[in-house]
């Protein structure tokens, strides 16, 4: 992996919250806020200058904007949802680009285990305890409590170099 401990280290701290604010957003309304991406994109605007070296930073935003293009034909096609779409793009700066095959086996078990959890979640007294949770009963998957995670286990790998 590319990413280093100090650049993991700097990130860290404010990209979990934000992942347990998404995760638990999507679950319960299958909506991700603006505000998480926002947020999301604050924290590399601020902490990236701090985090990597100058050129690599503005070179990061490129990744920004390929994955919004991506997750804006995906949205547009109904294979994505819109908030899926803003929030993959948010994540993408925090990526290095060498890691971008590590991420993609990364997002792909995430989400399988995502997927599992909710469905055993979904069908045990867990759901009674959210019942208003909107994710139960959609036809749709909360990919925001796969997405989020994701980055912070990317992150967490970096602890490991």
């Amino acid at each position: 992996m590319t990413i280093e401990w100090a650049t993991a280290a700097w990130f860290l701290p404010f990209v979990v919250p934000i992942t347990i604010w998404v995760s638990w957003s999507d679950m319960a309304s299958m909506k991700i806020p603006n505000k998480a991406v926002l947020s999301l994109m604050a924290v590399f605007l601020v902490i990236g200058l701090i985090a990597l070296p100058f050129w690599e930073y503005l070179w990061r935003w490129s990744h920004f904007a390929v994955v919004l293009v991506i997750g804006f034909v995906l949205a547009s096609l109904g294979t994505m949802g819109a908030g899926d779409a803003k929030y993959g793009a948010a994540m993408a700066p925090f990526v290095a680009l060498d890691d971008a095959t590590t991420f993609l086996f990364l997002l792909g078990t995430t989400i399988l285990a995502a997927l599992i959890l909710h469905r055993i979640a979904r069908a045990t007294a867990i759901r009674t305890r959210f019942e208003s949770w909107e994710s139960w009963t959609h036809k749709g998957f909360p990919m925001g409590f796969a997405l989020a995670p994701a980055l912070m286990f990317y992150l967490l790998l970096g602890l490991t170099q």
